[in-house]
């Protein structure tokens, strides 16, 4: 296995796309060895608008034997660099022996009902669960349900790792691009399963911390959170943040979420162990919170607060989780980040490739700047916000036992 990244250069809106991809793709060919890339994987700022149906069919004239996919993006990830608003397109390749490649662009319209068997999910996306596939999502925000997809496929593949990012870079209905070999969709999504010597390790990077104590879930209906230890959710969020810093109750009033932890067998919590969902605001007749997610009673739960320091302590975290337990195994990774990151929260460029690296080394790095990021917590695929979502590559023949 080996893997290759790159974002275009410094260029004037005079440069041409022909130029623009001729010059990525030999630069991937020189990091693959001249070889010929099995998966290509393009994101595309959306001052290419114009130019979004000659895009596939330029790479595959470079890349003949690549299975393609990608998207618009809003922000490039690509070669150790972040470009967040500027004309530029990110590549990253793929030689993945033994790996069996199977895209698929799917529709609301075409999604086997939730209550339907695993078998239909295995005849839509022509791959079974025995196959041990992982998957990379890309859907348009606008026109698919996501949360459909993720709870069938992970009912129908309990095991298999789902991660990708909400195509970007547009602001209605139509306008995203979704890239899948020779053919551009602007609605659905276009995804592939990857099944053989592959390993697919997800790290979520949910960038919040954790304030006062854990509590209980003791009334709850739906989203609506009515009682924690017993009494009033309201009630307990003032105590807590009357107890806060001036600073940190300045923070809360943008920045307050709810984690809710997903493995309740563990003895003790570390960030990583919630699921952060927004607090959307009071329900004014019954005086509940309303929660981003699905609650239920008994379940414990955290309140957080998210900055540009949390983030950045997190992510390091959970960087350094993993390179303790993955030493040196790492071949390649995609970034799938909120755009909500990146300079708009630490007010400099490149801080989450730059922190990849820090921890990983100069592994290929590629991804874009989503609106909305899918990745596990606690064994179950969510779609997040404001996270860093990565999928880290490494041959099976070389897996931990």
């Amino acid at each position: 296995m080996k893997w290759a990244s790159v974002l275009s250069g410094p260029q004037t809106k005079k440069t041409g796309l022909k130029s623009i991809l001729a010059d990525c793709c030999a630069r991937l060919s020189s990091q693959l060895g001249g070889a010929e890339a099995d998966l290509c994987i393009v994101f595309v700022s959306p001052h290419f608008l114009d130019d979004y149906g000659k895009i596939a069919p330029l790479l595959l004239k470079h890349l003949p034997a690549a299975t393609l996919i990608g998207c618009s993006a809003g922000g490039l990830i690509g070669g150790g660099r972040e470009i967040e608003h500027g004309r530029a397109i990110a590549l990253t390749a793929a030689l993945l022996p033994g790996t069996e490649i199977k895209p698929f662009h799917l529709t609301d319209s075409c999604l086997p009902d939730l209550d339907d068997g695993p078998d239909k999910w295995e005849k839509l996306l022509g791959v079974t669960a025995e196959a041990n596939p992982s998957f990379l999502l890309l859907p348009d925000p606008f026109s698919f349900k996501i949360d459909t997809l993720v709870q069938g496929l992970d009912f129908a593949f309990p095991q298999a790792v789902k991660i990708g990012g909400l195509a970007s870079g547009a602001h209605r209905p139509g306008l995203n691009a979704l890239f899948l070999n020779d053919s551009l969709f602007n609605s659905g999504m276009v995804g592939v399963s990857l099944s053989g010597n592959l390993v697919v390790d997800s790290v979520v990077a949910q960038g919040c911390r954790p304030i006062a104590q854990t509590l209980r879930v003791t009334r709850c209906q739906k989203n609506f959170l009515f009682e924690l230890d017993g009494k009033p959710a309201v009630a307990v969020l003032h105590e807590i943040l009357s107890g806060l810093t001036e600073p940190e109750r300045a923070m809360a009033r943008n920045s307050l979420f709810l984690g809710v932890v997903m493995d309740e067998f563990k003895e003790s919590f570390q960030p990583g162990d919630f699921l952060i969902r927004n607090i959307l605001g009071v329900e004014p007749s019954s005086g509940a919170l309303v929660v981003g997610e699905i609650l239920r009673e008994e379940r414990t739960v955290q309140f957080h607060l998210r900055d540009a320091a949390a983030c950045a302590k997190d992510l390091c975290s959970i960087l350094k989780q993993y390179r303790d337990s993955h030493a040196g195994l790492a071949e390649g990774a995609l970034l799938f980040s909120c755009l909500g990151r990146g300079e708009n929260l630490y007010g400099i460029a490149n801080h989450d490739s730059d922190c990849f690296r820090q921890y990983l080394g100069p592994v290929p790095l590629g991804g874009f700047f989503t609106n909305g990021e899918i990745g596990p917590v606690g064994g179950t695929t969510f779609l997040h916000g404001y996270t860093s979502s990565f999928g880290i590559f490494r041959s099976k023949e070389s897996s931990i036992v």
